[in-house]
């Protein structure tokens, strides 16, 4: 796997807060992170590449990828910069499921009141200082309900919560959310979450198009393509996602190209400083290695048709891939499924990362171009 997953830079969020007057709380501090289902691994690589933080553990609460890690004092600051990560929670508590455990069991283990008091702290620390009177909401998810039901429990982290915060009250949205999550089997952690919608956004469209990629996907992809060298190229750019990605990756130049005229312009205003142009992936107009990277979603009839036969137009793409991409280069694509004899033998597969969008399998290549 390329070593592309470098330390972010702060920024994809507004400037982080400081934690309230005679809140000092010591760190390292005990989180978990958020990841589309299949990329833990490149975000547990993502955190490690940041001085001070360490990934534990990965798992997986059915919706979402789970990565624990422990972040310190000066390494926080860089939490809001994380390419791949969807959502950050600082942790409040964690238990291990027993035989006939009860959901109260399970909400007192869960919020012990001094481990909870640290987390709002280290939150405030991330995000800004929790209010007097805030107001909250608990979200749950469990890998299955045999003992107890995932609505009990979150029952009762509810009333632990009002008996530990008087003056907090119950909204939805809230100014708080305290996720409580089954990672592994048996193991369920809860946090405050420390993040929001921009995160996962990083920082928005200017104008969005259907079936537009993921930017955390985007983002993962661009990385697998390699540290940030002179040209990348997206043939099929859609709405720009990969494009806007490499450019904060620190890519050079970065050239996109769509079939659909309709989305280049989409492409223009979402990433701008991409060389964009109308084009056919199958004829792209570029010489003979003049890329270091290509990185695409492929379209595969779904949300967008290709134009005759699915696996005449594959094998004209990744030709034509083989032939734009410098010796050393690499492609990346996301497509469910490309057959080996579609691959020109300049192409070496080295990396296959299975992923799952809103319920659909998925899979991003990276082949090595010899």
């Amino acid at each position: 796997m390329p070593a592309a997953f470098a330390a972010p830079t702060a920024g994809r969020l507004p400037p982080l807060g400081r934690p309230a007057r005679g809140e000092a709380p010591s760190l390292p501090a005990r989180m978990f992170a958020f990841a589309v289902p299949g990329l833990a691994g490149l975000l547990a690589r993502e955190l490690g590449a940041i001085e001070g933080i360490r990934a534990l553990e990965t798992g997986f609460d059915g919706r979402s990828d789970i990565v624990t890690f422990t972040a310190g004092q000066r390494s926080v600051k860089y939490l809001s910069g994380l390419a791949l990560a969807e959502d950050i929670f600082v942790e409040a508590g964690r238990t291990q499921r027993c035989e006939g455990d009860r959901a109260a069991t399970i909400a007192r283990r869960l919020l012990e009141p001094e481990r909870t008091t640290r987390a709002l702290q280290v939150r405030g620390q991330i995000r800004h200082a929790v209010r007097a009177c805030a107001s909250y909401r608990v979200i749950v998810r469990v890998l299955h309900e045999r003992s107890f039901v995932r609505t009990d429990l979150r029952r009762h982290l509810t009333a632990t919560i009002a008996r530990q915060q008087p003056r907090w009250h119950f909204d939805d949205p809230s100014d708080l959310e305290l996720w409580a999550v089954e990672y592994q089997p048996g193991k369920i952690i809860a946090g405050y979450r420390a993040s929001d919608g921009r995160m996962r956004r990083h920082g928005g469209r200017a104008e969005e198009r259907p079936g537009a990629l993921r930017p955390t996907i985007a983002a993962a992809m661009v990385g697998l393509a390699g540290k940030p060298a002179d040209a990348l190229l997206d043939p099929c750019c859609g709405s720009g996602t990969i494009l806007s990605e490499a450019i904060d990756a620190g890519w050079d130049k970065v050239y996109g190209a769509d079939i659909d005229p309709g989305a280049v312009g989409i492409a223009r205003r979402n990433a701008r400083g991409a060389h964009l142009s109308v084009g056919d992936a199958r004829n792209i107009d570029l010489d003979d290695e003049s890329m270091d990277a290509c990185v695409s979603n492929l379209p595969f009839g779904k949300q967008y048709a290709v134009q005759g036969d699915m696996e005449t137009w594959l094998r004209a793409v990744l030709t034509e891939l083989a032939r734009v991409t410098r010796s050393g280069g690499r492609d990346v694509l996301l497509a469910p499924a490309i057959a080996r004899n579609l691959v020109p033998r300049q192409l070496r597969l080295t990396d296959r990362v299975p992923i799952r969008l809103l319920g659909t399998k998925t899979t991003i290549w990276a082949y090595s171009r010899s």
